[in-house]
């Protein structure tokens, strides 16, 4: 049987769920970077050293609070455009092509009976994490439900 691009999305989301596959895009940087520039470059171009002090001590909560995060993976999915999501679902697809299922509720939970399935799919989303967006993943020490 074959599965809709919505339907393969949702599978991979219930994958990253499984594990609590995380990630941080390498784009959340930006402002972080932008924040370090501000405060040491601040100094040697403008205020006295008193408002200097006060600036870095804005400039550094600022930062802290733009420290890249690390977000749940099933939320970064339907967050993606819609060629990225074709492309993800292209490549998921012969991890489940060989499957034997009616329904997506059946894949569904054949994948999550299956550690091998869950490895591979996991495998997939993180391939095109890195690939496509240079993103660090970590995963919980759980292998499944």
């Amino acid at each position: 049987m074959s599965i809709d691009l919505n339907d393969m999305m949702q599978l991979l989301c219930s994958v990253a769920e499984m594990r609590e596959m995380k990630a941080v895009l390498p784009h959340s940087e930006k402002g972080k970077l932008a924040t370090f520039v501000d405060a040491v470059f601040g100094r040697f171009l403008g205020p006295p050293p008193d408002i200097f002090a006060e600036n870095v001590d804005q400039n550094y909560i600022v930062y802290h609070l733009n420290s890249p995060k690390f977000k749940p993976v099933s939320q970064i999915i339907p967050e993606l455009s819609s060629k990225n999501k074709q492309q993800l679902y292209n490549d998921a697809l012969p991890v489940i092509g060989n499957q034997e299922w009616t329904d997506t509720a059946q894949l569904t939970a054949l994948v999550k009976e299956s550690q091998k399935l869950q490895t591979l799919l996991l495998g997939v989303l993180s391939n095109f994490l890195l690939l496509e967006y240079q993103a660090e993943v970590q995963f919980s020490s759980r292998i499944s439900d």
